[in-house]
C-alpha cells in the first residue's frame, strides 16, 4: 500500500478490561460514529505482540515508577482482547480525538474513555500499576503499517480494501 493509503486505517485494540467489562460492543458502537469498522477479531495477545506494540514505554519503568514489562504482562498475557480496523478519511487522527486523554478522568464524557472507562491515573499510580482506559489505536497515520503488521500480518492485507463509501471517502 502507498503511504497516501494507510491514511484510510487505523488498528484498534481493545483491551482486555474493555471485554471483561462487557464493552466491546458499546465501545465498537462509539467508534462507528467517526469510522466504519471493518474487521473485529479476538485474540489473547502474546508477549511479543505487546512488548512490540508497546516499545515506546518498556524502556520507563524507573520515570513511569512501576515495572511496565511486569505491568503489560499482567494486563495482556493470557487474557483475551479484541482488534478491529477502523476506515475513514484521517482514520488516525480521528480516532485518537474520540479516545480522549489516556487518563479518563481527564477524558470528556464525549469520549470514548470519558464515557466508559471506570479508571483513573492518580489511581493507578496510588496502586503502582499502568492505567485500565479500554482502548488504544494506532498513534498517527505513520504507526498504522506498524500496527497492522504486529496485529495482523501479511497473510490478512486483503482486509486493506476500501468498504463500500462512507465517512468522507469519495472513493
Amino acid at each position: 500500500m502507498n503511504p497516501d493509503g494507510w491514511r484510510w486505517w487505523t488498528v484498534i485494540l481493545l483491551k482486555p478490561d474493555c471485554l471483561t467489562r462487557d464493552l466491546l460492543g458499546p465501545v465498537l458502537t462509539a467508534v462507528e460514529q467517526e469510522l466504519q469498522v471493518v474487521d473485529v477479531c479476538c485474540v489473547f495477545p502474546t508477549e511479543e505482540q505487546i512488548f512490540t506494540h508497546y516499545a515506546d514505554i518498556l524502556p520507563l519503568s524507573t520515570q513511569l515508577g512501576r515495572d511496565v514489562p511486569a505491568e503489560l504482562r499482567r494486563i495482556y498475557v493470557g487474557r483475551q482482547a479484541a482488534v478491529a480496523l477502523g476506515y475513514g478519511l484521517d482514520a488516525a487522527p480521528r480516532l485518537r480525538r474520540l479516545l480522549g486523554p489516556t487518563d479518563p478522568a481527564a477524558a470528556g464524557p464525549d469520549t470514548i474513555r470519558g464515557r466508559f472507562a471506570a479508571d483513573s491515573l492518580d489511581k493507578a499510580m496510588a496502586e503502582g500499576r499502568l492505567i485500565d482506559n479500554l482502548i488504544h489505536s494506532s498513534d498517527s497515520t505513520e504507526v498504522v503499517p506498524r500496527d497492522f503488521g504486529i496485529w495482523y500480518g501479511p497473510a490478512k492485507k486483503h482486509l486493506l480494501r476500501a468498504p463500500h463509501p462512507s465517512n468522507g471517502d469519495p472513493r
